[in-house]
């Protein structure tokens, strides 16, 4: 009995060993994936930088969709933002898992606020890319005619889904992820502030200049280059204290109930 006892905790502890990051992994881990949504965005934002917009004529929509090179530069970029949206993914969870390894006592509001956002913000990242290279796409596969005014339409459904909602989603997490990094302390100050006046522009910016949505994944990108900073103090051989929380924890079991209640 005490030998398969004690076979049982060492297979536990191999267990939490295997599955468990070292606080130092988990960091870097963050601060990569976070940096490389933040370059994909950026990189595919410049590949579709020239295409025409709202107040450009019918003719400049025609010669931009009609031209090879022009368009197959969309489709490059339309090929870039899924990767982006992955990697936002995994900074999501992998975020929430340093965060819920070194914070003590977690904000479940806030957490959730957080988590949602970020789901979010890339389900209506990946919408607003696809809407953004639909007609290059339509028109180097398919060599449909081009339509002006329908291409104005949807360029503009694609410009709104990514200035008006995805920056709105991308404004709460810059508001949660600051608030959850004061709390636990991982972040500094001054970048504290940076976060809420960040998150408080994209909440309440009106413009649909491309340069303007650059503003989250500069943010983004600070914050990675914050986190690699931190990580590299963290000793290699320190592990988190209790093993990270899941994204949804389960719900608690029910009480048992004595034989004679009701």
């Amino acid at each position: 009995m005490m030998k398969a006892a004690g076979a049982l905790d060492d297979a536990v502890a191999d267990a939490a060993e295997e599955i468990g990051r070292s606080v130092r992994q988990a960091a870097m881990l963050t601060a990569g994936v976070g940096a490389a949504h933040a370059i994909l965005f950026i990189v595919a934002l410049l590949l579709l930088a020239d295409a025409p917009g709202p107040a450009a004529t019918d003719q400049e929509f025609v010669d931009y969709y009609s031209a090879e090179g022009s368009r197959r530069v969309a489709l490059a970029g339309l090929y870039v933002m899924p990767f982006a949206g992955i990697a936002f993914v995994w900074f999501i969870v992998a975020l929430r898992m340093w965060i819920a390894g070194t914070q003590r006592r977690e904000n479940a509001l806030l957490s959730n606020v957080q988590l949602v956002s970020g789901i979010l913000y890339t389900g209506l990242f990946f919408v607003a890319s696809g809407a953004s290279s639909a007609i290059a796409a339509a028109t180097e596969f398919s060599n449909a005619p081009i339509d002006a005014s329908f291409a104005r339409q949807i360029n503009q459904y694609g410009n709104t889904l990514l200035f008006v909602f995805a920056m709105r989603m991308a404004a709460m997490f810059v508001f949660t992820t600051s608030s959850i990094g004061r709390s636990a302390r991982i972040l500094p100050r001054w970048f504290l502030y940076v976060g809420y006046a960040v998150g408080l522009f994209l909440l309440l910016s009106a413009s649909f200049y491309r340069v303007l949505s650059l503003v989250f994944p500069v943010w983004l990108l600070c914050l990675s280059g914050i986190m690699v900073t931190r990580a590299r103090r963290i000793p290699r051989h320190e592990r988190f204290t209790v093993p990270p929380s899941p994204l949804i924890e389960p719900p608690p079991a029910p009480a048992n109930r004595s034989p004679g209640g009701s």
